[in-house]
């Protein structure tokens, strides 16, 4: 097996990063879809989404990720197809069996969820129809996956951007313009899934045979290799999407009628905001779980130098732009209706958050693909049991801000836990002088940012952060990393004379 490089995690990362400024459009779709259907019923669909997302991950059985470990280290392209055959029939067998009992279901559901009168007497509808993008996203995510797990990090951008997200807010006018008010974001988002998961079938075939995949055995011992690697990691990914999905459908719950809709609809806009930072470590954790089960086999000093090259870069990067969106939070939010301007405090809380969290770099995504298959549930316990006791203090008392607090506490402990495991069971750390420089060059370019707050007003405010953020980042860059590191990032650091 080739030994992989900085190279190979940096054009990887730089890939899925793209694929993933979908969730970067959707934050810059918000204000559409607030201005069309208004807070609540924005959030309606937030918790409607949410119970979707949050199903379809714990009914997938963690197939997505069983795959990034499973499919490298398969010697045979047949085990292979087979491996990816089975986690499709499981996760699609079981949406799909949920998705029917939703839709009989739908109005006893209904009755559960915060609503407006108006947006309420269309929810049992809104329900039975948007249960059916339970199958349709669980076989994108189960695709796509199966995809990076050949290390193919890019063909997603076309479906994540355009078919996903721009398709959606076309849709969305759309269905506005003839007069589904209540109803048209669920209709909306349904049409642009099922486009997406047409493409994600011609995508699986650009990488499996989709005739051998049909025809691929699946042999016992496969299955149940695919099976225990997924309800390994089940724990893992039900713990970050519970604190993703979960709080606006929490928020819904406890707070009754159109105010509850709203808090869920707040929460959401400050948290969509808040993961654009996210977008840089993410990217990272989608590379590195394939390339470190494949490396795992061959040297585990290897992915211990590229855990110190993804650290380094995503603190130089993400510190920096976590400090953007929470000083020009203000400024971002005034293209919202005005009911969305309280989300600012929700927002400066998560981006926080997630600049704690870069700085470990993506130590919870290694410690899940080298083998260390009790240590994710672990990690899990930790993160759910912080974010339910603190928002059961919080929440009563301070709506939408508590439950922020405590998913930027549900968020941050498990990747430092993490992060002392990896120390702890191979010697691996992210600390070194370099990450020490690079920080210490954003968090004066983070101080930067308050001093202009404080000092100026209007678009000028806007655009002095602006340079101060991309000044801080290139600094930081410059002399946060190695050279090595910048010559890694190939033409991207040669853009940006960085070498």
């Amino acid at each position: 097996m080739n030994q992989v490089t900085r190279s190979d995690v940096a054009r990887g990362a730089g890939l899925a990063g793209l694929a993933r400024i979908s969730v970067a459009i959707e934050a810059l779709a918000q204000p559409w879809y607030i201005w069309l259907f208004g807070l609540g019923g924005y959030g309606v669909y937030v918790v409607l989404w949410g119970g979707v997302n949050f199903l379809s991950n714990l009914l997938d059985l963690s197939m997505t990720s069983a795959l990034q470990r499973v499919v490298p280290q398969q010697g045979d392209d047949t085990r292979a197809h087979g491996a990816v055959k089975f986690a499709l029939a499981l996760s699609l067998g079981m949406t799909a069996l949920a998705a029917l009992a939703i839709t009989l279901f739908a109005g006893p559901i209904a009755s559960t969820i915060s609503a407006a009168p108006e947006d309420a007497a269309q929810l049992p509808l809104a329900i039975a129809i948007f249960a059916w993008a339970l199958p349709l996203w669980t076989f994108v995510e189960v695709a796509t996956s199966a995809a990076r797990a050949r290390r193919a990090f890019g063909p997603e951008i076309r479906l994540r951007l355009f078919w996903e997200q721009i398709v959606r807010i076309v849709f969305a006018g759309l269905t506005f313009a003839i007069g589904l008010h209540h109803i048209g974001l669920v209709v909306a988002h349904l049409a642009s899934l099922a486009l997406t998961a047409a493409l994600s079938l011609r995508l699986l075939g650009r990488y499996y045979d989709l005739g051998l995949l049909w025809r691929a055995p699946i042999d016992r011992a496969l299955a149940r290799n695919v099976a225990v690697t997924g309800l390994a990691l089940l724990p893992s990914a039900l713990s970050t999407r519970a604190l993703i999905d979960a709080p606006p459908v929490v928020l819904n719950l406890a707070i009754p009628g159109g105010a509850g809709a709203a808090a869920a609809g707040l929460f959401e806009v400050g948290r969509k905001l808040s993961t654009v930072p996210y977008i840089v470590r993410q990217a990272f954790q989608y590379v590195l779980a394939p390339l470190s089960s494949a490396q795992a086999r061959v040297d585990r000093q290897a992915i211990a130098a590229l855990y110190h090259f993804a650290s380094r870069v995503s603190t130089v990067l993400v510190v920096p732009l976590a400090g953007f969106m929470v000083f020009a939070g203000r400024d971002l939010l005034s293209v919202y209706r005005r009911e969305a301007l309280p989300a600012l405090a929700i927002l400066t809380i998560l981006s926080a958050a997630r600049a704690f969290e870069a700085i470990v770099g993506p130590a919870s995504a290694i410690v899940e693909m080298i083998g260390h298959r009790g240590l994710p549930l672990l990690n899990s316990l930790i993160s759910v049991a912080l974010w339910i006791v603190l928002a059961a203090l919080l929440v009563p008392s301070m709506g939408a801000l508590g439950m922020a607090i405590a998913v930027a506490a549900g968020v941050v402990a498990p990747a430092w836990v993490a992060t002392i495991e990896l120390w702890i069971s191979d010697g691996a750390s992210p600390f070194d002088s370099r990450l020490v420089v690079g920080l210490g060059i954003a968090l004066i370019g983070v101080a930067a940012m308050g001093l202009a707050v404080q000092a100026l007003g209007g678009p000028l405010r806007f655009v002095v952060l602006v340079a101060i953020w991309w000044g801080t980042s290139w600094l930081a860059m410059r002399n946060g990393l190695t050279r090595a590191d910048r010559e890694g990032l190939g033409g991207f650091a040669r853009r940006l004379k960085l070498i």
